[in-house]
């Protein structure tokens, strides 16, 4: 009996649904950074991949850009990749985009913020083995209501959340954070 490999059919379910995803976003916001991104996987990694990105076009979930009024960036160190990043994480059911990204922003950070608007909204492209989808990175902004950080993240993933005037040399799209509070406040 010849198994039937379906990665190419889950590849495609993934690219709709991101394509649905991105309409949503950027017919909602504007005002937004964008860019793309391209990463080589492995094989079981893009089948992980494409089935997040079937059930809601988001390979990586929702995240919040926090920033003071003094220009400010929240980051949280996220150990699994060894960097520091903007909060965020998968949306969980019934959530919608922002309120998984509030969650996780809660959870990683214990930070409330208002949220603006979108900071960036990013394609992520990846391919494995002749296969190719893509999906959709929202990074919302939000302004920070409370400022005192508290890491309580259920998945233990993060170790440390603080708020960076300069940012670190290993931080997840630095160029892209610094450019964002270059265009919102004038300054890097």
């Amino acid at each position: 009996m010849t198994a039937v490999d379906t990665l190419w059919y889950k590849a495609d379910e993934a690219d709709q649904q991101a394509e649905r995803t991105y309409h949503q976003l950027s017919d909602a916001h504007s005002g937004y950074l964008e860019y793309e991104r391209s990463r080589r996987v492995s094989r079981p990694r893009f089948r992980t991949l494409a089935e997040r990105i079937r059930e809601n076009g988001l390979p990586y979930g929702a995240h919040t850009l926090v920033y003071r009024e003094s220009g400010q960036l929240l980051l949280v160190r996220h150990e699994g990749v060894g960097m520091w990043v903007v909060p965020g994480g998968e949306v969980d059911g019934d959530e919608t985009f922002k309120d998984g990204a509030r969650r996780e922003l809660k959870e990683e950070a214990g930070v409330e913020a208002d949220y603006d608007g979108l900071a960036i909204l990013a394609r992520v492209s990846f391919r494995s083995d002749g296969y190719q989808t893509w999906g959709v990175l929202p990074v919302f902004e939000g302004r920070a209501r409370t400022t005192d950080q508290t890491v309580s993240d259920p998945d233990d993933e993060i170790s440390d959340a603080r708020w960076f005037t300069d940012l670190p040399e290993d931080t997840r799209d630095r160029a892209r954070l610094r450019r964002w509070r270059r265009q919102r406040f004038g300054s890097s």
